[in-house]
């Protein structure tokens, strides 16, 4: 294995050809410290309405917005807005404006324990996220949808309010984690322009926050003598709340795009720009506030959970799930869904995973004389698995997206003729979205990206780790990237429930 380098910065081998920061009009919307909030406020007002609809609107699913909003619209234009841009939506997040709101009130007293500063607590509620929309049909639930929105809300007050930082952001959100390990595919990373201007940088503004000048200060203690507040303004602007510190960021790992960092920098040296996708998954540098991947069984095991979860929550949605279940609950005798539902999940999401990983990382020891034993090898490689997860949760996401795309029309029209607004007239419930033959092909091109991908970061690791004979090494990943990718091509293929959308006709 290639020795980790100790200066990111050498790692790029040309310019950044791009820089959304510098687009005129976007570039100076982002760059205006109060571009967060802006993009914030009607996310929450969106929020709101879905949270109100789902409560007190149809318990129908498809008529209800909280339901087609949420699993139709939203999944599909987020894992979108990953692949072609970046992790905007955590930008844009309408939980972090109350809990922002909150902190002007309260503020938090701890630190996030040191032996939670890890991502297991994330990976477990990722798979909750996931047993619970199975278990409870959260897609045909509009009660249920709106009341996870709720509990996200509350949960964002709970932990922020105590712990400081951006700690359910870092260590709790699934959503979160999803965007992250996503976010490593996106062609845009929010990065240091130029490393020497880092290097003579005394203030490091973009970690610590930029602090009260001279004269700021004498203004601030003047006013604090005026109004009697003793504590007077110290930072004017904050920095990375997920201890990401710039110089030393590689990828967009835990990045949440809040900008504050762009914000903070006094020389206006970080911007937002093109990368090479999967480029910080085919290396393994001490990443700021994450350190090494290859230490990380954490967050491999989050790589893990992102791409066989993809299968899992595609498995769920098509013919074959139902006689599965019906024929285990029949041979273990029970008729409540939910062990049925666990010994799949622990198939999909251990027993599979443990295998395929185990088998291929002994072949590698075996055929490429690897010297690492078979955990490290399986994390190092766990991360080439990521195109593979993404292109199915494209996939997945996209063919929802797609063909229920103009179902938010009707149901927006029923939702306003219920508070007595006709909009264009009675609701258009046969607009649904682009049918099949246009969705299939977009499909199957989302998996066969994401199977290109997973082989092109394979065989990068390969010829580190066997250089001299890189397909020894290269064959046993290459032939499970095969096969999850036939299964994801066999899912995508099967019937599948048109969740949270009325049919045409």
């Amino acid at each position: 294995m290639a020795t980790p380098s100790s200066n990111p910065a050498h790692l790029s081998v040309e310019a950044p050809r791009f820089d959304l920061l510098r687009v005129p009009l976007l570039g100076g919307f982002l760059r205006w410290r109060h571009s967060r909030t802006i993009l914030q406020i009607p996310l929450f007002f969106v929020a709101v309405v879905m949270i109100l609809h789902g409560i007190l609107g149809p318990t129908l699913a498809p008529k209800n917005l909280a339901t087609v909003l949420t699993w139709v619209h939203f999944r599909g234009a987020l894992v979108l807005v990953l692949l072609c841009a970046g992790n905007f939506f955590c930008l844009a997040c309408p939980f972090m404006l109350v809990r922002n709101a909150a902190r002007r009130l309260f503020r938090p007293r701890f630190n996030w324990p040191r032996m939670l500063r890890n991502k297991w607590i994330s990976v477990a509620l990722f798979i909750a996220i996931l047993f619970t929309y199975e278990l409870f049909s959260l897609w045909s639930s509009p009660w249920w949808t709106a009341s996870l929105a709720i509990a996200y809300f509350v949960a964002v007050l709970l932990i922020d309010g105590l712990f400081k930082h951006a700690s359910f952001c870092k260590f709790v959100c699934p959503i979160g984690q999803f965007n992250f390990i996503a976010s490593t595919l996106s062609p845009l990373e929010v990065q240091v322009r130029n490393h020497g201007v880092c290097d003579r940088c005394a203030t490091k503004d973009c970690i610590r926050g930029r602090r009260e000048t001279g004269i700021e200060r004498a203004a601030a203690e003047a006013d604090s003598r005026a109004t009697g507040n003793t504590q007077g303004l110290v930072i004017l602007q904050r920095g990375c709340e997920l201890a990401l510190f710039q110089p030393r960021k590689v990828g967009n790992m835990d990045c949440t795009f809040c900008l504050d960092c762009v914000h903070a920098c006094p020389h206006d040296n970080v911007g937002v720009t093109s990368r090479l996708p999967a480029a910080e998954l085919m290396i393994d540098p001490i990443r700021s506030g994450i350190g090494y991947f290859s230490r990380r069984k954490d967050i491999a095991a989050l790589a893990i959970v992102f791409t066989f979860g993809a299968l899992l929550n595609a498995f769920g949605m098509v013919s074959p799930v139902f006689a599965l279940e019906a024929w285990m609950g029949k041979l273990l005798s029970v008729s409540n869904e939910a062990p049925v539902l666990g010994i799949i999940f622990v198939v999909f999401l251990v027993v599979e995973p443990a295998i395929l990983l185990g088998a291929a990382a002994w072949l590698t020891r075996a055929m490429g004389g690897s010297k690492l034993a078979l955990v490290p090898l399986a994390v190092r490689y766990s991360y080439a698995l990521v195109p593979l997860g993404f292109g199915m949760w494209l996939a997945h996401y996209g063919f929802h997206f797609f063909t229920g795309i103009l179902t938010i029309l009707p149901v927006t029209q029923a939702a306003l003729a219920d508070l007595g607004v006709h909009l264009f007239g009675a609701p258009l419930w046969t607009w649904t979205g682009l049918p099949m033959r246009f969705v299939q092909p977009m499909e199957l091109g989302f998996l066969l990206l994401g199977f290109a991908g997973s082989l092109l970061v394979v065989h990068h690791l390969a010829e580190e780790d066997c250089a001299p004979q890189p397909m020894r090494a290269f064959v046993p990943w290459a032939t499970v990237c095969l096969l999850v990718g036939l299964a994801s091509v066999w899912l995508m293929f099967q019937p599948m429930e048109m969740r949270s959308m009325l049919m045409s006709g």
